[in-house]
């Protein structure tokens, strides 16, 4: 029996950098200083000159991240957010839990990313914000959404959970609008040992109400300024992502070139077609992601060969039951039919060029 492949080899990427996990863990525990501690702000630092703003806010994870942007910005109750219904739950819940409400703009089928195009005709008197997601690994088109954005007064928060580190245009994803959200879910292009995500903005007034928000609100010791929740990225985590920040620069050059490979080779397969990167963007692949028919019978064939396969994501969030309510106006048929469509493989850094023609071999065994 063919042995099984890692859907995103962690268990290779730590083998390569465990001395500096390690040593950096040790530090930790060595100072004793788990919350905020000398790593949180050398890793803001390290983070903010990387993604090019001037302000990076460590956080417990992306959908705090989200929700904190949404604070920061006072959205909440009788406010509407727009957004797209092909993403993780998050991205709507945490306007939801904000008190605002989600307004779904359907996505290009080629991409999926929301189709800046349909923007401006769900633009309400009770707009606030644009919450566009860089989905895989590619961010949306940032130049078009901004225009539209600012000529509503609007804001705009990218939902980067997947593509910390893209370009679009030379600019890197993060550093494109009022905020950058992101995530450090181990999965994630930079991951951690748990949950963690950060925030990114050129605006001082914002970061320090995201500072505030992360601790409680508070803007000095038991000084509650405003109404905020307990989202601070742990010490431990930030010290394993100054670890990983050593070698990203070379994962994210390996993610490229799988990425380029993955589609080269699967040009020639007939039933199976990748997501489209646009010209002046390049995508970091937080997932690589085709496009099939027959998914369930294929994936199902491609596990009995040892190959991992996930769906991102199964059902769009205009059609769950928890946000079915939210916009019964909604008009999405895009989202709908790539929702029946994706597939991600095996995608990591680590993934051997072997491996990647073992799982496009049985992808294109499976579809004849």
């Amino acid at each position: 029996m063919t042995a099984p492949l890692p859907f995103s080899d962690l268990k290779a990427q730590y083998a390569a950098l465990r001395e500096q996990i390690h040593a950096r863990i040790d530090r930790v525990l060595e100072h004793g200083q788990y919350i905020l501690g000398p790593e949180v702000q050398e890793l803001e630092q390290r983070l903010a000159a990387y993604v090019g703003v001037r302000h990076c806010i460590g956080v417990a994870s992306g959908t705090e991240a989200l929700l904190i942007a949404l604070m920061s910005l006072d959205i909440g109750r009788g406010d509407e957010v727009i957004t797209t219904p092909f993403s993780f739950a998050a991205t709507a819940e945490t306007i939801v839990l904000a008190g605002a409400t989600p307004v779904f703009v359907d996505v290009e089928p080629d991409t999926c990313l929301i189709d800046v195009a349909r923007i401006e005709a769900r633009i309400t008197p009770r707009t606030r914000a644009l919450v566009p997601v860089s989905l895989y690994g590619q961010v949306a088109d940032m130049d078009a959404l901004n225009a539209v954005a600012a000529r509503h007064g609007l804001a705009v928060i990218e939902d980067a959970a997947q593509s910390f580190g893209a370009r679009y245009h030379g600019r890197r994803s993060g550093g494109l609008s009022t905020w950058g959200a992101t995530s450090f879910f181990p999965s994630k292009p930079l991951g951690c040992y748990g949950d963690g995500g950060a925030l990114f903005t050129d605006d001082d007034a914002l970061a320090q109400a995201a500072r505030e928000i992360r601790v409680h609100g508070q803007s000095a010791r038991y000084q509650h300024t405003r109404i905020g929740l307990g989202g601070r990225l742990d010490t431990l985590q930030a010290a394993v992502l100054l670890a990983k920040l050593e070698r990203f620069d070379w994962e994210l050059q390996r993610r490229h070139e799988i990425g380029a490979r993955y589609g080269q080779l699967l040009a020639g397969v007939p039933g199976v077609r990748s997501v489209s990167v646009r010209e002046g963007r390049d995508c970091v692949w937080g997932q690589y992601t085709v496009f099939v028919d027959g998914r369930a019978d294929l994936q199902a064939q491609l596990s009995a060969q040892g190959i991992p396969s996930a769906v991102h994501y199964p059902k769009p969030l205009h059609r769950q039951p928890a946000y079915a309510a939210c916009d019964p106006a909604c008009h999405c048929p895009h989202s709908e039919q790539v929702a029946q469509q994706v597939l991600s493989l095996p995608m990591s850094a680590d993934l051997q060029l072997a491996e990647q023609d073992r799982v496009v071999a049985a992808l294109a065994g499976a579809l004849r």
